[in-house]
C-alpha cells in the first residue's frame, strides 16, 4: 500500500501528519473490508457491517470510499499511475518501452501480484474475489482508462507525438501488460506454481514488448 510520503513537522502545519493518518485509515478500513468479503462473500457483507468492524460510522466510511467496490479496489491505488511513473522516472538514454519492459520483468522476479505471477494463498483468494464479482470487474475498467490517460501524458512528454498517437500507444501497452498478467494468472489457477510458470512468463513478456516495438507488420 502506498503512504502519503509526507513527514511529520515539528513546527508549523501538521498537514503531513493529517495526510498520513488519513492514508492509514484508508488502508485499515480497506483491509478490514477485504477480510470480511473473503470470509463471507462480497454481496453478503453490507457497508454498515464494514463500518461497524472499523469502528466508524457509515457516513464517515463513505467520506473515504464513495462506493462499496472502492473498499476492494483501494489496493490498486498504487498501480493506477504506475506505468506513467515508470516512464517519467526512466534512466537517461532509456526509451519508455525499455523502462516499462524492465519494470514488468522485475515485477515477475519480485512476484508482484500485478503481474499475475504470484501463488500466495492470500493473493489467490483476493484475485478470486476480484474477478468473481461482476461489479468489481466493471469498476476495473475505470482504473484501466485512467491508467491509460496518465501513461499517454507521460509518453507524450517523453517522446512527443500527437495526443492521439500517445493514447493509442498507451492503450496498447496497458493491454499487453493486462494480457500477460491474465495469462500468468490463468496458469497459476490451473495448478502451476509461480516458480514453474516464471520462465515462460519472462519469455512471453520479452516477446510481447518486442511486438510492441515492431508494430503490427505481421497483420498488415
Amino acid at each position: 500500500m502506498t503512504s502519503s510520503g509526507g513527514k511529520t513537522k515539528q513546527t508549523g502545519t501538521t498537514g503531513g501528519l493529517r495526510e498520513r493518518k488519513k492514508q492509514q485509515t484508508y488502508e485499515t478500513v480497506s483491509e478490514l473490508a477485504i477480510a470480511l468479503f473473503l470470509e463471507k462473500g462480497f454481496e453478503k457483507v453490507s457497508v454498515a457491517e464494514v463500518a461497524a468492524a472499523a469502528d466508524i460510522s457509515k457516513p464517515t466510511l463513505f467520506r473515504y470510499f464513495a462506493t462499496k467496490e472502492d473498499l476492494v479496489l483501494h489496493r490498486f491505488a498504487d498501480h493506477e499511475d504506475e506505468p506513467a511513473r515508470v516512464v517519467t522516472a526512466r534512466a537517461a538514454g532509456h526509451s519508455a518501452l525499455d523502462a516499462l519492459e524492465h519494470h514488468f520483468l522485475d515485477g515477475l522476479t519480485r512476484r508482484d501480484p500485478v503481474t499475475g505471477l504470484n501463488d500466495a494463498d492470500g493473493v489467490l483468494a483476493f484475485h478470486r474475489l476480484l474477478y468473481g464479482t461482476p461489479s468489481l470487474v466493471a469498476r476495473l475498467y475505470g482504473y484501466q482508462d485512467r491508467s491509460e490517460q496518465a501513461l499517454a501524458a507521460a509518453l507524450s512528454n517523453a517522446h512527443g507525438g500527437t495526443p492521439l498517437e500517445a493514447r493509442i500507444a498507451a492503450a496498447q501497452i496497458v493491454a499487453v501488460q493486462r494480457i500477460l498478467a491474465g495469462e500468468n494468472w490463468r496458469r497459476i489457477t490451473a495448478g502451476e506454481s509461480a516458480a514453474e510458470a516464471a520462465p515462460d512468463a519472462a519469455k512471453a513478456a520479452a516477446e510481447a514488448f518486442t511486438q510492441l516495438r515492431t508494430g503490427l507488420r505481421r497483420y498488415a
